[in-house]
């Protein structure tokens, strides 16, 4: 076990050093850069002073240099005009948009962003699995219509627009204001009790939103995964001999039925946060979402290069995680691994 560990963990230090080249090299695509754009406009406008920042900041970063060097000044395995200082020395780089180091714009949305996308993880499975439980040993019922359509409806329902609605009803029924994490007044205040409050009070809207697309999904294919696994020969066998209907369900089918989604949480973990980008435009959520798309609309490469590889790294953990827990659950795999 400890050896396939080892295994996974060089497999995805290779796979993470492949995506930063890519990552890398798709975001030089574009002709020119945030720094020579900037370059041309103060030139055109004659702030000299300016200028010679800017080229400073070209130089200081290797970007006068090819491409090639540049991606690996950036990861660290290259030293550039300041010696080695790159991602894996710690260093993020710099976002020329903000003036400031990458570390510094990214701090807390980095752990509001995972802070966030956990507790809607956390919100699909507990509310996802006894709704598809409850769907599947309740079939053509009333209960089983209802969890349905809500289903098919949380499927059809983007997220960014039942964040809409909630911003406007909340505003108008009750008078409160659901954007952002906490309230305004608190924005620039250290975390204390106060502040931890009103996080958690207004964790719940964006959890809700955005875990409710991937509740109606787990849903709908959990529900499917049970009823065939509760149809199997072994099933009705357990039943036969006379095991208690909850052991009979939980031992096995449901065991079963879990694989695919415990195989899913590499996916999903990485997806939410990709998806929520919309949400957290609407809700003003102080995540790396919107970061990530200015960072890009501005051409910040840095910036941009550093949350691709965050969420890049999200999967790669995610997969980890879901592959060790498929392992404990079923000894198939583990018979499989000997």
């Amino acid at each position: 076990m400890i050896g396939q560990v080892l295994r996974r963990l060089l497999t995805m230090s290779v796979t993470l050093l492949v995506i930063s080249a890519l990552i890398f090299f798709v975001i030089k695509l574009p002709p020119g850069d945030y720094l020579t754009n900037r370059i041309m406009e103060l030139r055109a406008t004659g702030e000299a002073g300016s200028v010679a920042k800017a080229e400073l900041l070209i130089h200081q970063y290797g970007l006068d240099r090819p491409v090639w060097q540049q991606y690996l000044i950036w990861v660290g395995l290259m030293p550039g005009p300041a010696g080695f200082s790159g991602l894996l020395e710690g260093d993020w780089g710099w976002s020329f948009e903000y003036d400031k180091p990458v570390a510094d714009v990214v701090g807390d949305a980095l752990w509001l962003t995972l802070l966030v996308n956990v507790t809607a993880l956390i919100f699909v499975h507990l509310v996802a699995i006894p709704a598809a439980i409850y769907s599947a040993t309740h079939r053509h019922t009333v209960g089983d219509a209802v969890v349905t359509v809500l289903g098919y409806v949380g499927l059809a329902v983007p997220g960014f627009l039942l964040a809409l609605i909630m911003l406007f009803y909340a505003n108008r029924w009750f008078g409160l204001s659901i954007g952002g994490l906490y309230d305004s007044a608190l924005t620039n205040q250290p975390w204390d009790g106060e502040k931890i409050r009103s996080l958690l009070a207004h964790l719940v809207v964006p959890t809700l939103v955005i875990g409710l697309g991937g509740t109606a999904a787990m849903i709908r294919r959990m529900r499917a995964n049970l009823l065939d696994e509760l149809a199997k020969p072994y099933t009705v066998t357990a039943r036969a001999k006379g095991m208690p209907p909850t052991r009979a369900l939980l031992k096995y089918p449901f065991r079963m039925s879990l694989n695919p989604f415990v195989a899913d949480i590499g996916n999903l973990l990485p997806h939410l946060v990709s998806g929520s980008v919309l949400v957290s435009l609407v809700l003003s959520l102080p995540t790396v979402g919107p970061l990530l798309l200015e960072a890009l609309r501005n051409q910040d490469q840095f910036m941009a290069g550093f949350i691709l590889m965050f969420v890049a790294g999200l999967t790669l953990v995610g997969m980890l995680i879901s592959d060790l827990t498929l392992v404990w659950l079923d000894p198939r795999i583990r018979m499989g691994l000997r």
